[in-house]
Parts: C-alpha cells; structure tokens; sequence
C-alpha cells in the first residue's frame, strides 16, 4: 500500500498535524473540487480533504504506469484491508487516520469506500477498451458514484433524494471527465468509450485507442456519450432541487463546473481530440459568484 503507515497509535500525528498533512496533499492535487471543498465550514472541509486524499491515494495506484498489474491490484487490496480497519478503529495509514473523524462525525459508509477501490481494481486489472455500456456504468458508479455518496454525508443531506444526486452526478461527472481525457487515457492504452457507440457508428471496438481518436466519426461518438451525460446532469438537478439547497451548493457549483466544460466540449464537437477544454479563472469565479453565494 502506498504512502505513510504508522505502527502504532502512538506514532500518529494528533488532529492538527493531520488536517495539515491532508490539506497539503489537497492543495498539491491542483483540484478543480478544492474550490467547492472552499464553500464548506472548516470541519466539513476537512472531511472533505480527507476523502479526497483517499480517493487519490488508490487512484495514483491504478494509475501507476511503472507497476504491473499484480502489484496494483496487491496494493488496492491493502486499501480494503485499510478501510476495514478503519472501522475497526485500527487504522495505520495517514489518510485512514485522517478518515478515523468524519467517518464517525458524519456516518460515511464502509461499502462506499470499498466501491471507490473496487473501481481502481477495474483500471488496476488491465487496460479498459471499448466496455459495454453496463460495464461502463458500473465503472462509473464505481469511480464517482461512490465518492458522491461520501460526500453528500460530509455536505450535511445524506437523504434519499441527496444519494440520487451522487448517483447521477457522479456519473455525469465522469462522463465528462471520459470525454475530455480521450486523448490522455488513449496514450496509456485505455478507451472509455462505449463498444456500442463505437459499433453504431462503424468504428471497430478492438482497434487501438489512439486509432479510434482519429477515425472521422470519433465526433459523432462523443456527442452520443455526451447526450448521455446530459441526462445524468438534468437527472442530478431535478434530485437537487428536492435536497438542503445549503447543504448541496458544492454539488451544485461541481455541477455547474463540469457541465461548463461539457458545453465547450460540444462546441468544439471533439475535433481535436488533444485539445483539453478548462475554464478560465473569470468563468470559475462567475460559477462561484453565482452558486456558491446564494
């Protein structure tokens, strides 16, 4: 398992020098959710960081290009190992005693962690190309979803119609993330789009991720998954509305974030699949103005 383990309770750092290592590590992410982590009160905030720098920890590990995948999938079942221990009351790892206080102030679910690890076991087992569209979902349930539900209990709603939005969002999120990464996860061999949107427009599904980026319906492609995204986006704000508006306004600005970027994805109809769309500082702090504030 990667990072910093302590051997004994008594080697762990106190509250204090917790938090700060966790917000280090948060602000080192360089995070487009740090600004929504910001709208939260301090100790809500630091829950926050905390599952944060989890959902990090376990990425960075099926991300790592020099391991192969044995020793991923070995290093992701230290983490379930972790998390049980956690709940245990016996963590060892810096990011699992970080975790020890919100997972008791705000009820966080044991399984939710465990989903999150299970998708990076998805990524960790080999490369991803061309899923179905269940496989697809259930990845994206995984990798988002799950961390969507953590949060709604640190947000302060962890009603029903609050983990409708971590399902929806979480999706909605990820989605986005697929289509604006296309030309990055194709340089590592993985290819999120879905075999039967490849199929419906005539690419074949086995063919090498960077060759798909550069097949002339690759556009077409990417507007279907985006028009899927676009259901996730409006599922997720009809469930909002039914939610502590309060509570929900990182959602919302996360919401409002992604589906900026989605919007300048469909305008530039994926015809430059390296081109990586961002919002600029001015288009940030409007969205912050504007769902942050109210």
């Amino acid at each position: 398992m990667s990072g910093t383990a302590y051997d004994n309770v008594g080697a762990v750092p106190d509250e204090g020098a917790l938090r700060a290592a966790i917000r280090q590590k948060v602000e080192a992410a360089g995070t487009s959710f740090y600004w929504a982590m910001r709208l939260l009160p301090s100790d809500r905030r630091n829950g926050m960081y905390a599952v944060y720098a989890f959902c990090r920890e376990v990425d960075d590990i099926a991300d790592d290009l020099a391991a192969p995948p044995a020793a991923k999938i070995a290093a992701l079942g230290g983490w379930h190992a972790e998390i049980d221990a956690l709940y245990a009351g016996r963590p060892r790892h810096l990011v699992a005693c970080a975790l020890r206080e919100p997972v008791m102030r705000y009820a966080l679910r044991r399984n939710d962690f465990h989903a999150v690890i299970d998708g990076m076991e998805m990524d960790a087992a080999g490369d991803i190309r061309a899923p179905d569209l269940a496989t697809l979902d259930l990845y994206c349930g995984r990798v988002a979803a799950a961390v969507g539900h953590l949060s709604v209990h640190v947000f302060g709603d962890a009603r029903e119609a609050a983990h409708s939005v971590a399902d929806s969002l979480g999706r909605a999120l990820q989605l986005t993330n697929i289509l604006r990464d296309l030309e990055e996860d194709a340089e590592r061999g993985r290819l999120y789009l879905p075999r039967e949107l490849l199929e419906a427009h005539r690419i074949a599904p086995t063919a090498e991720p960077l060759a798909v980026l550069r097949h002339p319906a690759l556009p077409a492609v990417c507007r279907d998954l985006a028009a899927i995204a676009e259901r996730h986006f409006g599922e997720a704000d009809a469930a909002m509305a039914r939610c502590s508006r309060r509570a929900m306004r990182p959602a919302a600005l996360m919401a409002a974030f992604y589906h900026a970027i989605l919007a300048g994805m469909q305008r530039a109809d994926w015809r430059e699949p390296a081109q990586r769309i961002r919002l600029s500082k001015a288009q940030k702090l409007r969205l912050v103005l504007r769902h942050g504030l109210v």
